[in-house]
């Protein structure tokens, strides 16, 4: 069954879309919405601003910190005006969810095994405290990207730069 392999294998990080030297507050202009979580531990002041914010060790954890990173989405998007902050605060969501899904499905968090050229996905074993993590951030992405103002200032955003 290894018919595929992880995408940071053979990653190509000069044509990836985001760059770490880039203010994306002051370039708002540069940032590309992409797809999932891409950027997410790139894009600079925001990284620096909620990634302190991101746990999900417990899900008691895991709940303050999804409340703590929807609230940061808020104020990026109704306070400042921000919707680059606001994308990549709901992108910490999206990557609080998968990665504590990650965790509840593969207790050590290692999802994939490389045996010569070949790679395997490895078996799940089931984490439920993980698995409560992972609904907490769940609910948080869900409002975060079904909210109407994100959904309107991303089409104005697209419509501005990425034409």
């Amino acid at each position: 069954m290894g018919t595929s392999k992880p995408s940071y294998v053979d990653f190509d990080h000069s044509s990836y879309a985001w760059k770490s030297d880039v203010d994306y507050r002051k370039s708002p202009h540069l940032y590309k919405i992409g797809r999932g979580q891409q950027g997410v531990l790139t894009c600079e002041p925001y990284k620096s601003e909620i990634l302190p914010l991101w746990k999900f060790k417990t899900p008691e954890e895991a709940r303050v910190s999804a409340k703590q990173i929807y609230a940061k989405f808020l104020t990026y998007l109704y306070m400042k005006q921000d919707f680059v902050g606001a994308d990549m605060a709901k992108k910490f969501l999206h990557m609080g969810y998968t990665r504590s899904r990650r965790y509840a499905n593969h207790k050590s968090g290692t999802k994939w095994k490389c045996e010569g050229d070949e790679w395997t996905i490895l078996p799940n074993s089931v984490d439920r405290e993980k698995a409560k993590s992972a609904q907490h951030f769940y609910s948080f992405w869900k409002a975060a990207r079904e909210n109407e103002r994100y959904l309107k200032l991303k089409k104005e955003h697209r419509k501005n730069y990425e034409n």
